[in-house]
């Protein structure tokens, strides 16, 4: 499979995952947020594939998923469960995208 296609599978992947997380709770634009975070996270999954900086993966996962986070975690102030989540999933596509 080449980069472009592991990318949007692995965005997807993630996407769906964030967005299953977030269904139980309550926001007053439920459906913005839920878009927004299906975004924020397929853009994290498919960065990580189809990039390559001169660092181990675990750096360039652990780098994408807060430098993409960054701005959802400051605009709602929620910071651990967006940044942990981003960094996890970052990490994540970065270790099976080897």
């Amino acid at each position: 499979m080449n980069n472009v296609l592991t990318g949007v599978v692995a965005g997807l992947a993630l996407g769906v995952i964030d967005v299953l997380l977030m269904l139980p709770l309550s926001f007053p634009d439920k459906k913005a947020a839920l878009l927004g975070a299906f975004i924020n996270r397929f853009a994290i999954g498919f960065v990580v594939v189809n990039i390559n900086p001169p660092m181990p993966f675990w750096v360039k996962g652990i780098l994408v998923g807060l430098i993409l986070s960054l701005p959802d975690a400051i605009i709602t102030k929620t910071y651990i469960p967006i940044l942990a989540t981003g960094i996890i999933g970052g990490l994540l596509v970065s270790f099976l995208s080897r």
